[in-house]
């Protein structure tokens, strides 16, 4: 039986059963498992929008797991927008024979049980993966860390700024490669160096736990103080 359907259907109470995360929150974490995720979409409307590809991959034991890497197209119910085409260069034809949303949501459920979501700008990521959830009866819980934020609180991007800074200006900015940009799997791995380099550099003032980077990307998140979350 897949994990979906495992999972799939209403908790105590008639509540989404949950994807939990939330057993690594004291760990230090290079001893938590992470779930780092990216998602191509049809635009960024929270509400209208829908997923078109997603990349993960697994932070184990403070490395970059490689063979963990997922990667898959989704077929939207809705036009993908010229904007977006632009940007991650997946046009109606590449999607028309893709899976749809549950394949999708599955996969990324067997990806974040049990693990931290990592993202960049992680409130895109958590809107987007907390919609398509509840879907299929599923909810998105545990701690999210934002390396965006991350980065804030270094002073590598500045605060108070009103719009994100680059995941490729970042990595590229403290020498860390560049895996293939606006691809769902390529961005995943680039967040995940830059996720291992930024936590590093916390380390150096205090030993981080997962619940310290997650009170660092909610204090430090453009998603956190402007964009209220229905999931």
């Amino acid at each position: 039986m897949s994990l979906l359907r495992r999972l799939t259907g209403r908790g105590p109470g008639g509540r989404p059963r949950a994807i939990p995360g939330w057993d690594s929150l004291d760990l230090p974490w290079r001893d938590a498992e992470l779930a780092v995720v990216d998602l191509e979409l049809t635009g960024l409307d929270l509400k209208r929008d829908e997923i078109v590809s997603y990349g993960g991959v697994v932070v184990r034991g403070g490395r970059v797991v490689a063979s963990t890497v997922v990667y898959g197209l989704v077929r939207p119910r809705i036009p993908v927008s010229a904007e977006s085409i632009a940007i991650h260069a997946l046009r109606p034809a590449d999607l028309e024979d893709a899976p749809g949303l549950d394949v999708c949501v599955e996969a990324l459920a067997d990806l974040l049980t049990g693990r931290v979501l990592v993202a960049h700008a992680a409130w895109v990521e958590r809107a987007f993966i907390g919609r398509a959830f509840a879907e299929c009866g599923l909810r998105l819980d545990g701690p999210v860390v934002d390396t965006a934020a991350l980065a804030r609180e270094l002073g590598l991007a500045p605060r108070g700024a009103e719009t994100e800074p680059s995941l490729e200006g970042l990595a590229s900015g403290i020498g860390l490669p560049l895996h293939t940009t606006h691809h769902a799997a390529g961005d995943a791995l680039t967040t995940a160096g830059l996720f291992l380099a930024l936590a590093s550099r916390l380390d150096r003032t205090e030993p981080q736990t997962v619940r310290s980077l997650t009170n660092v990307s909610h204090r430090q998140s453009l998603g956190a103080q402007r964009r209220p979350f229905p999931f």
